[in-house]
């Protein structure tokens, strides 16, 4: 079965042009006006990726991603018509998978689509669950459970720490890591990757400032430190 696209957007133009070529390239989509309607529309039938415009329905659409990922982890691709890296920033700390900029190439938003589905899809393919000290990665149930407390990641954050977890103590380097997370190649603002880093360690280091984990290899990218008693 195609993968289904919720496309949010104020604008019905916008809409309807989204929905007629994201279902020429495959995808079964549905839309929405507004949040509330955009809400209802994922209690009602599967949702596999958000297309949102943060300027939907008054601009409220950074506070309708706010409230989605306090109960869901579907992945999301902000469209805003703002190139300010401020503005990229506040949605990947909210959560956001991607960042597309007004106006682009419909081609170009397909591309960012499809890397991030398939990036959920090979991370769901993959069943071997990740351990380090209190730290535990299940690929099967996409879930983290830090000192026996399930952490919310989403997407992005959950397939970053996958693959620095599967190799204990081997640095990525940035353009690796990008590569992995993107499939066709980071095309996002050059701090992305550190947002997104920084958001993960918020989230499973007791001390972000000073990481258990995931640690930075100045010049170079990351690496999940290896214990020398594991």
């Amino acid at each position: 079965m195609s993968n289904s696209i919720l496309v949010v957007d104020s604008q019905p133009g916008v809409r309807q042009l989204l929905k007629e070529y994201l279902s020429e390239q495959g995808y079964r989509v549905h839309t929405a006006a507004s949040s509330p309607e955009a809400f209802d529309s994922i209690q009602s039938q599967p949702t596999d990726l958000i297309l949102l415009d943060v300027g939907a329905n008054g601009n409220d659409g950074y506070q309708f991603l706010s409230d989605l990922r306090r109960e869901r982890q579907t992945p999301v691709i902000l469209i805003s018509d703002r190139a300010a890296e401020s503005d990229a920033v506040r949605g990947l700390e909210l959560g956001a998978d991607d960042y597309l900029v007004k106006p682009f190439r419909l081609r170009e938003l397909v591309a960012r689509i499809g890397a991030v589905l398939r990036r959920i899809g090979t991370l769901s393919s993959q069943n071997k669950s990740l351990r380090a000290s209190d730290l535990k990665l299940d690929r099967n149930t996409h879930r983290v459970v830090v000192q026996n407390v399930h952490v919310n990641l989403t997407p992005i954050e959950f397939s970053l720490l996958a693959l620095l977890m599967s190799a204990p103590g081997r640095v990525f380097s940035r353009d690796q890591i990008i590569e992995f997370l993107t499939s066709d190649g980071f095309s996002g603002l050059d701090c992305t990757l550190s947002v997104h880093v920084r958001n993960l360690r918020m989230k499973i280091e007791a001390d972000p400032a000073d990481p258990k984990y995931i640690e930075t290899i100045f010049g170079v990218g990351y690496r999940f430190r290896q214990k020398e008693s594991e």
